[in-house]
């Protein structure tokens, strides 16, 4: 059957409050053009990030009203350790309040000025973290995932050839841990195969490397490897996720995707050493070892988050939901990222608005076109995120893609929600030629998509700058 089934009845539901046009494009003119900066109350359907934004199950709501809130020594920490080592087989389990503390902690723990981590594609606040400590993040994105539209697989793979030259080039010492993001965001949620994780592992194992793997979508990237490798068709799920695991020396996640939790984190390794540094560290600035910056309640909503992902069921839906709305979006013209991710679709902005030059930010142009539309929040990937100014120069270094991600909520929107994101789009694309780019007028040093403020480029000066 093609229509798709949720595997879950609607318990309780959240209202939002219907805008018009008019009052849409006032809002994004108070916020100065950056939709992070757009009051949640003021959205519709917000596809900004599936990262906590989810709906939690009824069983998860459940386990919150057990949580062990001590101090040290929670029950609920002990829940959660049994699950994450029987998930993942690390041997020193820490939870943190997000992702992003788990990547300050460890990288804070490894790294030292001028050094460098390599990864298949760091994202936004992975880079930002090492960057705030003076070392390089570098990507090795596979060649297969420079184009867009090749309908291809593993597109998250890292370049294993350019990756092992840069390697053998580095002088000893000046790479302290080795990464792999599954599955990986920044080139449209593309899946990492198991064949390219055993030879990443054996890579950095050769150079004496510890590997980590930065897994918020663990259970999505276990999901296609399942469905798309005749090595594990036959496979639980949780049996690959924890061979993925097996490969790697530790982990970070940011629970608040693949956790199913509105807010937490893990940091995972089995180095007795490091894991002292850790310790230390998130003590200092996390809380004690058993909560990590977490109530107990949000320890049992995690606990209990990994025991439901990998349900076979849950991540068909995923795939079919992500297929529906790609699919309709590829029947209006739409061009889309393939193969479509499972917790988004990707639309590439260049593409869909070519008259708009990537220094006047094509993705930010369309992320505000479709909430003034539709009340539809997204995110921009691409110049805005990513960009950066010349330090010699001034001249601004745009992106290698321009992006909007159009990011699926776990358990959150029906059907009927993706149809209205497709007839948003329908009528963008009937008068793309209107859309206008942007500039930046404030920016900060990190992360600057999260709190720029930007303005129209007029007509004029477009010509002008064309």
């Amino acid at each position: 059957m093609k229509t798709v089934l949720e595997p879950f009845r609607i318990k309780a539901i959240e209202p939002f409050r219907i805008t018009s046009v008019e009052e849409r494009t006032r809002i994004l003119d108070a916020a100065h053009h950056n939709v992070f900066l757009v009051r949640a109350e003021d959205v519709m359907i917000d596809l900004l990030t599936d990262s906590g934004t989810g709906a939690m199950s009824a069983q998860q709501w459940s386990a919150m009203m057990t949580g062990d809130e001590s101090y040290a020594g929670s029950r609920s920490f002990y829940d959660l350790e049994g699950v994450v080592h029987k998930l993942t087989g690390y041997r020193h389990v820490f939870p943190v309040h997000q992702g992003r503390a788990a990547e300050r902690i460890l990288f804070s723990s490894v790294l030292s000025p001028g050094q460098s981590v390599p990864n298949n594609a760091h994202f936004d606040t992975t880079r930002a973290n090492i960057e705030f400590l003076g070392a390089a993040a570098l990507d090795f994105v596979h060649p297969s995932a420079r184009d867009l539209s090749a309908d291809v697989p593993w597109k998250g793979d890292i370049d294993l050839d350019e990756l092992s030259s840069w390697l053998e080039a580095q002088p000893p010492g000046s790479v302290p841990i080795g990464m792999l993001t599954i599955t990986n965001n920044r080139t449209g949620g593309q899946p990492v195969s198991m064949q390219n994780l055993r030879a990443v592992s054996s890579l950095y194992r050769r150079h004496g490397i510890p590997f980590f793997l930065d897994a918020a979508r663990f259970a999505e990237n276990a999901w296609w490897i399942h469905r798309l490798d005749p090595e594990w068709h036959d496979k639980t799920l949780h049996d690959v996720a924890r061979a993925m695991f097996g490969l790697a020396d530790g982990c970070m996640i940011s629970a608040k995707k693949d956790g199913l939790v509105n807010i937490g984190g893990l940091l995972c390794c089995n180095d007795d050493a490091l894991a002292a540094k850790i310790r230390n560290l998130l003590i200092l600035t996390e809380g004690f070892p058993t909560y990590g910056g977490l109530a107990g309640r949000d320890l049992a909503a995690l606990a209990q988050g990994l025991r439901e992902v990998l349900d076979y069921d849950y991540l068909h839906y995923r795939e079919a939901s992500a297929q529906y709305l790609a699919d309709r979006l590829g029947a209006i013209g739409v061009p889309i990222v393939r193969p479509f991710a499972l917790h988004a679709v990707y639309v590439d902005a260049r593409a869909m608005l070519p008259h708009i030059p990537p220094e006047e930010l094509p993705g930010q142009a369309l992320v505000c076109e479709l909430y003034r539309r539709g009340g539809i929040r997204a995110v921009e990937i691409g110049t805005l995120m990513f960009g950066r100014k010349d330090p010699v120069t001034g001249e601004p270094v745009v992106a290698e893609h321009d992006l909007v991600r159009l990011c699926l909520p776990r358990r959150v929107y029906t059907q009927s929600h993706v149809d209205w994101v497709v007839e948003a789009f329908a009528e963008m694309m009937r008068e793309t030629e209107h859309a206008r780019g942007y500039e930046i007028l404030e920016e900060a040093p990190f992360l600057r998509a999260f709190t720029a403020r930007l303005r129209p480029v007029s007509r004029q000066a477009a010509v002008a700058h064309r």
